[in-house]
């Protein structure tokens, strides 16, 4: 009953967080499986003993269940039922902390190959992938290389939203005048749903998309073949594709310099990060684009030198 439900509250008919692709996901996964379990170790024995109460005392005729209304107090039950909670309460805390600390979203996946950086963008009602490092960018779909760490930073020109592929990883939040940091990875070849899940509108459902896993040369062929079959995405280009509306998908040779850092400043009043004390600021959302730029500034003079 419990996997029933736990399948039912994912929103995923097949139960995709229970099929993880990647690190982040499978540690998410083995969470859920220990939450589980010490909710069991609470529930079965309280169910159990409801029927039983209820059957072996139940008011009746010939009942010959003893009637003692007059106890208050019981050592060894009360040692029982306070005991226990007690310390599945400790195990559940010390596991949290322990998962928490270890899935915290902008904490690097330790890994000998380099970073994937993409910058995300959530639009009413589509995403926006960009591809600092590669120069591209594609509208509703993603392609990402097979055992390769991902740096999402991820922001909103458009209500919130939360971006969520779940057989990779948890949700995080795409908020307006913010850069947020959310680390994955696609242990093997596949492709992953994706969607928004967080309510914006009247296309909210329209707001799906796939992430294709291929291993690294297929990665590289794909990004030329963006490169030389596709037409640039410019200032222009994006000020249409922002406006609200749905989107087939769609990919560009070419994005605006800069325009991840313009999207997160869009909404900076004075100075003044709109969500303070909340994710990055928009300091950091520059540095983040200046790491960008920097890589890809080593990219460019890495391909001048062959």
């Amino acid at each position: 009953m419990l996997l029933l439900t736990a399948a039912l509250l994912t929103g995923c008919g097949d139960a995709m967080v229970f099929d993880p692709k990647g690190p982040i996901a499978a540690q998410q996964k083995d969470l859920i499986y220990i939450s589980m379990l010490l909710c069991v170790v609470i529930l079965v024995p309280v169910l159990a003993l409801t029927a039983y109460i209820v059957v072996r005392y139940r008011d009746r005729k010939d009942s010959d269940a003893p009637y003692e209304p007059t106890w208050s107090h019981n050592t060894k039950l009360e040692i029982v039922w306070w005991a226990i909670p007690i310390i599945i309460i400790a195990i559940l805390a010390v596991v949290t902390v322990r998962y928490t600390h270890a899935l915290e979203p902008s904490k690097p996946i330790v890994s000998e190959k380099e970073e994937l950086v993409i910058q995300v963008t959530s639009l009413d009602w589509k995403w926006l992938f960009q591809y600092p490092e590669q120069d591209i960018a594609t509208v509703n779909y993603l392609y990402i290389p097979e055992d390769v760490p991902v740096r999402f930073e991820l922001t909103s020109d458009a209500p919130m939203n939360s971006f969520w592929i779940p057989q990779l990883g948890g949700q995080i939040y795409t908020m307006s005048g913010m850069a947020m940091t959310l680390y994955l990875q696609a242990d093997e070849p596949g492709v992953y749903y994706g969607s928004g899940a967080n309510f914006s509108g009247e296309h909210f459902a329209d707001m799906t998309f796939f992430a294709t896993a291929v291993p690294q040369d297929e990665f590289d062929a794909w990004v030329e073949q963006v490169k030389s079959t596709s037409e640039p995405l410019t200032v222009e280009g994006y000020d249409e594709l922002r406006q609200p509306g749905t989107s087939h998908v769609q990919q560009f040779a070419g994005i605006p310099e800069g325009l991840f850092y313009d999207i997160v400043t869009r909404y900076v009043v004075d100075g003044q990060n709109p969500h303070a004390g909340h994710g990055a600021s928009a300091p950091e959302a520059e540095e983040a684009s200046d790491s960008a730029d920097a890589a890809e500034h080593g990219h460019d003079e890495s391909h001048a030198a062959h």
